[in-house]
């Protein structure tokens, strides 16, 4: 199975217009602190292909920090041969480089940052 990297604008617009699901790969602790908005967390230290939600109508993209962890979620797909192929190119540190938005949370006080909820 041949893995796609999708743009992070790519998949901005997918997830604008209702067309894919966002998998985040990344631990708790990482999501919690930061993530993009409406992604789904399915973490790599119990990652099971087969529970991720597949719906013939939308793409599941993957995505982590970089695009490593997500690589290895798609090599986990394809060895349980659940039909996933794509992933987030250059994961979240591309998502905030190329200037789209990310829930943070403040760690000193729990305060929550969402650029969509204004």
């Amino acid at each position: 199975m041949s893995f796609q990297e999708i743009s992070p604008a790519d998949t901005a617009e997918s997830l604008r217009n209702g067309n894919a699901v966002l998998i985040d790969v990344r631990e708790p602790h990482e999501y919690g602190a930061e993530r993009i908005h409406g992604a789904l967390l399915y973490p790599m230290s119990t990652f099971d292909p087969r529970a991720l939600p597949i719906d013939s109508s939308r793409d599941v993209i993957l995505h982590c920090g970089s695009a490593k962890r997500s690589g290895m979620a798609l090599m986990r797909c394809a060895e349980a041969g659940v039909p996933i192929n794509k992933h987030l190119a250059g994961g979240i540190m591309l998502w905030k480089r190329e200037g789209l938005p990310t829930i943070k949370v403040d760690p000193a006080t729990g305060r929550v940052f969402d650029p969509q909820q204004g």
